[in-house]
């Protein structure tokens, strides 16, 4: 049973995990919330690797959407990956930018892992579940209160689901990447980061595949609970 969940793998980091995932023997669910299409796209990818894969449309805000679809199925892994950025400097941090960053980021964890914890321990499936942090989390970033509390508290609920899933064989951890080349960069001058950056350089999207497809394998069986940042050095 190698049936993984990759959320908000229509594209970026997502999407390079999910192909990553595929090409590794692993069967996909693509998730999505609004571009069905690129979603598509990649299903369509994955298959053309010999994997089945389909994509699945859910909002991780909601709650009872969450429950409706994800509620009886089973997976071997789960990649939380789907999440967002509203950045202003807090004095002219709106209510609702705080309330979607949490939302989408930090109750999205309890809202795609509640109906899907209970029938891996149940069917005694000793998988694996990853988180996405981020180096802001870690950090601290400018303009990013909302974000970085989102994602620390990520890694302080990442922690514990891991101590208590570490009896039943279920690894829980969480990859901060640092600046990678996506979307959600386009608008920051390039050259700037990259003189923060101990290396010199912006990491791949694949870079993160990687270490996810790692933490899947069962060479990572007895790894659970850390936080594992890929940034090139950045903030060590």
């Amino acid at each position: 049973m190698k049936k993984i969940l990759v959320t908000g793998s229509s594209r970026g980091i997502g999407k390079e995990i999910a192909l990553y995932l595929a090409q590794n023997g692993y069967d996909i669910d693509v998730h999505f919330v609004h571009n069905e299409d690129k979603a598509l796209e990649v299903v369509s990818k994955i298959k053309s690797f010999g994997r089945d894969a389909q994509a699945l449309k859910f909002d991780i805000k909601n709650r009872e959407e969450c429950k409706n679809i994800l509620e009886g199925k089973l997976y071997y892994g789960i990649v939380l990956n789907a999440g967002i950025a509203k950045d202003n400097v807090f004095p002219a941090l709106e209510g609702d930018e705080w309330d979607e960053v949490i939302d989408t980021n930090l109750t999205g964890f309890y809202n795609v892992l509640k109906p899907l914890v209970m029938p891996m321990i149940s069917n005694r499936i000793k998988g694996r579940i990853i988180t996405l942090s981020s180096v802001s989390a870690l950090s601290g970033n400018r303009g990013q209160v909302n974000y970085s509390a989102s994602k620390a508290g990520i890694i302080g609920a990442t922690k514990s689901l891991a101590l208590e899933l570490a009896k039943r064989g279920i690894t829980v951890n969480c990859i901060a990447p640092g600046v990678i080349d996506t979307d959600m960069i386009k608008e920051i001058p390039a050259d700037e980061i990259k003189k923060l950056i101990p290396m010199k350089r912006i990491g791949s999207a694949k870079e993160v595949a990687s270490l996810a497809n790692y933490l899947m394998s069962e060479d990572a069986s007895y790894i659970t609970g850390q936080v594992i940042s890929v940034n090139g050095g950045l903030y060590l």
